[in-house]
């Protein structure tokens, strides 16, 4: 299958807060889940892009790196061509935080070519709980292997508490309004 083309779609593998639908939808709202898949010789890292600098998460955010023997488990999203621009501007590709990236995905039938993006200048930094929260979700929502899932959640955080993006997605200010309802 090809990444994109006539077909006037393209495939985006997606390893950080993108594996959860909802959030991938905030400002592109074509992406249809396609597969979960698995990118060999990367690991997994999360910091940001120049030290000390603020973001919408208030922490580090995904990326990957290049690791001989390691692999990264994420989801496979077509979009339309006509959100190309608008995920490259989520990943801020102008700016320079990240550079797309084509990379051979494989799946349980095979392997596709998919858009990913990695971090430039990378400075390591823990990502916020609502970052890591984020990326959990998007991990259980699409049956990522229970080891990887087990190896994100032990992630290590930097106890931010404050408002982030995760207040904009609904599903989850929804989850988290139920279970904290149910409590009392």
């Amino acid at each position: 299958m090809e990444m994109s083309g006539a077909a006037g779609f393209f495939l985006y593998f997606a390893f950080g807060s993108n594996l959860l639908k909802e959030r991938l939808q905030l400002a592109n709202p074509s992406a249809t889940f396609y597969k979960t898949g698995r990118l060999k010789d990367y690991k997994l890292n999360f910091g940001l892009w120049k030290e000390h600098i603020d973001n919408a998460w208030h922490g580090g955010v995904a990326t990957i790196e290049s690791y001989p023997g390691a692999e990264v488990w994420g989801v496979i999203w077509t979009l339309n061509n006509e959100h190309l621009s608008s995920l490259d501007d989520q990943e801020a590709v102008k700016a320079g935080v990240y550079s797309p990236l084509e990379v051979s995905v494989e799946t349980d039938n095979g392997t596709v070519l998919c858009r990913t993006y990695q971090m430039n200048n990378f400075h390591a930094c823990p990502p916020s709980p609502q970052y890591k929260q984020v990326v959990c979700l998007g991990a259980e929502q699409h049956g990522l292997p229970v080891e990887y899932k087990k190896s994100l959640e032990a992630v290590q955080t930097n106890n931010y508490s404050g408002p982030s993006i995760l207040d904009q997605i609904p599903t989850i200010t929804n989850l988290r309004l139920n279970s904290s309802n149910s409590g009392s």
